[in-house]
């Protein structure tokens, strides 16, 4: 039986998940999640076409599983690593991942999985970010990205660490041109991964450390 009805679910689940995601201005939003999940269930829809309409014995989960693989590409292209070294756009890479096997659910007939997985989704995306944040504030461990005037400034930022008993676990430092002209005048940025036995509260650090002389910026990872 052909399933070319289910494909409106694939539009509803996958803009469900686009849509969250565009609240949230991501790279991936609407009408991309729309998109990959509508394209994933026609890929299924294809696969059944070439096997009971032109009876081509051929493996029907070969298409589909390129489509799992493929959507590496896409949701590569929404992960941005930052200057500071932080790795931004996992959450809608996976969520892109998801869109696409939810379609290839919708296209194979399987919708009562689809329509609960885009739950499911929904629910890690908007209620779990909420208990990712409770154990990020009991944490105690830290890494702190620190752009610097001059290289004496390093100085004072270790003795606040030092004054707060935290433990310096390594230290990174590099120097940065402020513009691409080969004498171009520079700063420096400091990756500094840190312990304390105390759980740190989020932005007491950074609001020391950038009261600072010549800190430009500082950011908790």
């Amino acid at each position: 039986m052909s399933n070319e009805k289910n494909l409106p679910y694939a539009v509803v689940c996958g803009g469900v998940i686009g849509a969250e995601r565009e609240t949230k201005r991501r790279p991936a939003g609407f009408r991309t999640h729309i998109l990959i999940c509508l394209g994933a269930a026609i890929t299924t829809l294809t696969s059944q076409y070439l096997l009971l309409s032109l009876h081509l014995f051929t493996d029907v989960a070969r298409l589909g599983a390129q489509v799992i693989s493929g959507i590496g590409f896409i949701g590569a292209g929404t992960i941005i690593v930052t200057r500071d070294k932080r790795v931004k756009g996992l959450t809608t890479a996976a969520g892109l991942w998801a869109a696409a096997i939810i379609g290839l659910a919708c296209g194979a007939g399987y919708v009562e999985c689809a329509v609960f997985a885009t739950l499911v989704v929904l629910v890690v995306e908007l209620v779990l970010i909420r208990l990712e944040f409770k154990l990020t504030s009991k944490s105690t461990d830290l890494t702190l990205y620190i752009e610097y005037a001059h290289a004496v400034c390093m100085e004072s930022v270790l003795a606040l660490l030092r004054e707060r008993r935290v433990q310096i676990e390594s230290l990174e430092i590099s120097r940065i041109a402020d513009t691409d002209a080969p004498d171009a005048p520079h700063h420096y940025c400091a990756l500094i991964p840190i312990h304390s036995r105390a759980p740190l509260r989020p932005g007491d650090l950074r609001n020391d450390l950038a009261a600072l002389p010549d800190i430009l910026t500082v950011e908790e990872m």
